[in-house]
């Protein structure tokens, strides 16, 4: 008889609850069984019962990691429906917020990917660099974690310092080029832990509908930023990492590389941003109409579909996030696998739970 082991719903690995349970033959997992659900907050409900306004602040609190990503989303779905101009500077404002907010997303997963792996060093490296991330966007935003930066139209706050983002946006693709990226590629203790450990194929990664890094580490390049350019991505140059491994390995090089192209992308929206407003006027309502918005999120593409219907209050809002594309590539990536990697596995697609269930 296979026993059948379950991890979760509460466990040391993540403080999001989610469950999987699996079924092994000695150590080694035969099936798997994802059960998500634990967190729900029902925001998509409360959003067709709050203004426009409050949905602002509602949805900065689908994910405490990507909250700007939400707030851009659902404003710039009113933008289309309401056909609201925003403004040159704003465009470049919203780029800089979203590619820190990147730059934060993959530092802390990097950090907590090397405390798994038993690299403490590397982790309080990791989690340095964030911190100075961190003090970037409140520098910007006056918040570490909500930011509050966007409104239909625009932005709410402008950037005063560009020198001191500068400074620290150069200090971490430094520390990251000499130091993160040659201990993650050529380190023997995570190479060993990582090399040939939760194996997403290219063909898998399609199956499944993998985003973002996940699917860039199983060899598909594809990237909203690129493929359907959105505020003044177009104007930007940068690349997409990607490996063709599909391992855990190939997600934390994936990952290591994207901290330098987001640096690189932060110089350039600096160096080109022009001068003028930072918003339009006040938007005095929203007409009936539709719309369907993309972006590249830290984790991968976000989709928000939204319906007015010329109220005060939008008719529907819907949310998909990275992790609910992601999080069934658990299950095909954990079989043949053994138990002790079920941990680090899960924790390759970067999840969020609290987004998922929302």
């Amino acid at each position: 008889m296979s026993p059948v082991i379950p991890l979760g719903p509460f466990h040391p690995a993540l403080e999001e609850p989610y469950k999987v349970e699996v079924t092994t033959t000695g150590e080694t997992i035969t099936d798997a069984e994802i059960t998500v659900g634990f967190n729900f907050r029902g925001i998509e409900w409360l959003a067709e019962r709050k203004t426009y306004t409050q949905d602002i602040a509602l949805l900065e609190r689908v994910c405490g990691i990507c909250s700007n990503v939400h707030t851009l989303m659902f404003c710039r779905a009113v933008e289309k429906i309401a056909d609201l101009e925003v403004p040159a500077r704003a465009k470049f404002i919203r780029v800089i917020v979203a590619e820190a907010e990147r730059l934060h997303s993959h530092l802390l997963w990097a950090g907590v990917a090397c405390n798994l792996i038993g690299f403490e060093t590397l982790f309080m490296t990791c989690f340095s660099l964030r911190e100075q991330v961190m003090d970037v966007l409140e520098g910007i935003s006056g918040n570490r974690v909500n930011y509050a930066m966007n409104r239909p139209g625009g932005v709410n706050r402008d950037i005063t310092d560009p020198a001191s983002i500068l400074d620290a946006v150069r200090t971490i693709a430094d520390v990251t080029a000499k130091q993160l990226i040659p201990v993650m590629t050529t380190d023997r203790t995570v190479r060993a832990r990582c090399s040939g450990v939760g194996i997403l194929t290219r063909e898998d990664a399609i199956a499944y509908g993998a985003v973002g890094p996940m699917a860039r580490a199983s060899g598909l390049a594809t990237d909203i930023r690129k493929s359907a350019p959105y505020l003044v991505y177009d104007q930007l140059t940068f690349d997409v990492p990607v490996r063709s491994e599909g391992d855990v390995f190939a997600r934390i090089v994936v990952r290591a590389l994207e901290i330098l192209e987001s640096c690189k992308i932060i110089e350039q929206a600096i160096d080109m941003m022009p001068a003028g407003p930072i918003a339009g006027g006040l938007f005095l309502a929203v007409p009936a109409g539709e719309a369907a918005i993309r972006i590249e999120a830290p984790r991968g593409e976000v989709v928000y579909y939204m319906e007015s219907n010329g109220t005060d209050m939008p008719a529907r809002v819907r949310v998909r996030t990275p992790t609910f594309a992601n999080m069934p590539t658990v299950r095909v990536m954990a079989i043949g696998q053994g138990l002790s990697d079920l941990g680090l596995i899960q924790a390759s697609i970067d999840p969020c739970y609290s987004c998922n269930d929302r």
